[in-house]
């Protein structure tokens, strides 16, 4: 028999090639709107200047959760930024939080910035990895100058990881994962709640009390009147709360869903309209100080939708934190006017790790000089409707998630081992082993009682399964496996992930460590580590000291007094 060695070598991305499956806006203008509507100025070469970007990126919206996908979803600004862009059809984000906005930042994969298991946790003592030149770092290089207004959940247990130490000129936002909409407390269990709301390197006390949504695209515009259009080029990055849970909303834009039963559902949408109008102030504000002929517009979600909490990815299979469709299939569109063909559906396969080489090089930067980068340069797939140079779309490889029952080295032809969580896409193809998580097609939650006795109707179950795979342009609802017709194909690109996990790095995971609790930090979340402080764990986890326990246990009585009527916030609906 030949060796795993010898079996490998003949597979490859030509190999993979062979099998042949490769297969005008004037609506917000109003009589005191000002727009500058000169031509693009030229810097002394002739070229014309870099453009101004602004990404915007919301949180747990699904693919089902937008007016162009689902009319039930009022979202009159999306849609309308959508019909006279680019729509990207084929644009895949990751499962969960941090690991989307890691590759977004880092333009790698989580494998290879040690990132490829779950979410930092507020207590971790991990961040985004000091070594990685970030995308702001890179566009700062080339005389940008970087914002970032929101969400941020890469990491803060020591001042280095913050965003204004990764690339950012200015921060406004939150730095864990869920805040209460208004008050800005988060909390990461019972009795572990703190304030997080941060402006730069200082929490920001006072600025509370205001609608996340509102108070962040207050700050978008401030940024943009107080800047010279015709100065240094802005990137602006608006990372959204919304539409993760807590579901909060003013009532205003609940009201004209007054008509859906169910409730999550009821708030969720509210939210989603009330981000529609956010972007909607923004491309305003962009048009009335002069930004708008020389910016590109760049929306996308993180992950998919959670149905439990109003979300929806219907028709697709399974929802957040899985490697179904549901949970990597993300919203996105490009909306500027420098796209040379507009308004039109793009099926070019782009993810969300092309942000970072794309608009680096829309910058102007050296994109071939830049090694490492799991991204390619879309623009002109964009753009110009040409083909995409991506061919293939490693989803993940988490070594440290549950292994899949029924999965063996043997079930992976001898060179993997199908009881770890894989998933990758090469072409047409979609392989995916271990467990992927909830296998479940669900409806938008409409009804009253929902998630009810019917949650499962249509819930798919194979126990001790641990390889699936699809064709997905063909079957993008993951409805007909055909790992057992198509075994030639399944050893190609278990080959593959055999490939990209020898190019992985360690997991970084550490536990959580006790002295980041906010009682030990006046009450907020905030680094904890000293300046110059070495880390003491040694890679993914370690187990905690006798003094470690007893801080933690005195911190968490001191917290319950003093938080009672706070407790599990980020699970308050």
């Amino acid at each position: 028999m030949a060796s795993p060695a010898a079996a490998l070598s003949g597979f490859s991305v030509v190999s993979l090639l062979s099998l042949s499956y490769l297969t005008h806006w004037d609506w917000t203008r109003s009589p005191n709107q000002v727009e500058d509507e000169r031509p693009r100025d030229r810097v002394a070469d002739g070229r014309p200047p870099p453009p101004h970007v602004v990404f915007i990126m919301t949180d747990d919206q699904g693919f089902n959760d937008v007016g162009y996908h689902n009319p039930d979803i009022r979202t009159p600004t999306l849609d309308r930024l959508a019909a006279d862009g680019v729509r990207l059809e084929r644009y895949y984000v990751q499962p969960i939080c941090t690991p989307s906005r890691s590759q977004l930042l880092t333009g790698r994969y989580q494998i290879h910035t040690g990132l490829q298991h779950s979410i930092i946790r507020p207590r971790q003592p991990n961040c985004l990895p000091l070594d990685q030149v970030t995308l702001p770092q890179r566009l700062q290089q080339v005389g940008y100058s970087t914002h970032m207004v929101g969400k941020w959940h890469l990491g803060f247990y020591r001042k280095e990881c913050l965003p204004t130490r990764r690339g950012f000129d200015t921060y406004f936002g939150s730095l864990t994962g869920s805040v209460n909409y208004y008050t800005y407390n988060s909390c990461d269990g019972p009795g572990l709640c703190g304030f997080d709301l941060h402006e730069g390197e200082t929490v920001a006390w006072g600025q509370g009390g205001k609608y996340s949504t509102h108070l962040y695209t207050q700050r978008v515009r401030k940024i943009l009147a107080t800047h010279d259009p015709r100065g240094p080029p802005l990137f602006i990055y608006l990372s959204f709360q919304a539409v993760h849970t807590p579901l909060q909303c003013p009532r205003e834009y609940i009201y004209p869903y007054r008509d859906m039963a169910n409730v999550p559902r009821r708030k969720y949408a509210g939210m989603v309209s009330a981000v529609d109008e956010a972007v909607r102030n923004v491309t305003y504000a962009l048009r009335k100080y002069g930004y708008y002929q020389n910016t590109v517009i760049v929306f996308s979600t993180d992950n998919g939708g959670q149905p439990l909490s109003g979300g929806s990815n219907w028709p697709l299979r399974g929802r957040k934190g899985t490697y179904w469709e549901g949970g990597v299939r993300g919203l996105g569109f490009v909306h500027s006017p420098l796209l040379r063909r507009k308004k039109r559906v793009s099926s070019a396969l782009v993810h969300i790790t092309d942000w970072y080489p794309t608009l680096v090089g829309l910058a102007g930067g050296n994109v071939s000089s830049m090694e490492g980068l799991d991204g390619y340069d879309v623009w002109p797939a964009i753009s110009e409707g040409k083909e995409s140079p991506r061919l293939e779309i490693l989803h993940n490889i988490d070594p440290l998630y549950n292994p899949a029952r029924g999965g063996s080295l043997q079930g992976g032809f001898g060179i993997w081992d199908t009881a770890v969580q894989a998933s990758i896409r090469a072409g047409d193809w979609k392989l995916l082993t271990g467990d992927p998580g909830y296998g479940d097609w669900t409806p938008a939650p409409v009804l009253p009682s929902f998630p009810g006795g019917w949650w499962g109707l249509e819930r798919h179950t194979q126990p001790r399964k641990s390889v699936w795979l699809f064709n997905i342009s063909g079957d993008p609802y993951e409805r007909r496996d055909v790992a057992e017709q198509r075994p030639d194909v399944v050893k190609q690109l278990l080959a593959r992930l055999v490939y990209y996990n020898r190019t992985a790095v360690p997991v970084r995971y550490p536990l959580e460590d006790a002295r980041g609790h906010p009682d030990l930090n006046g009450g907020a979340w905030g680094p904890w580590f000293a300046d110059g402080e070495e880390d003491t764990w040694d890679g993914v986890s370690r187990r905690r000291t006798k003094d470690q326990k007893e801080t933690l246990k005195m911190a968490k009585t001191k917290s319950f007094f003093r938080r009672l009527n706070t407790r599990m916030m980020s699970n308050r609906i």
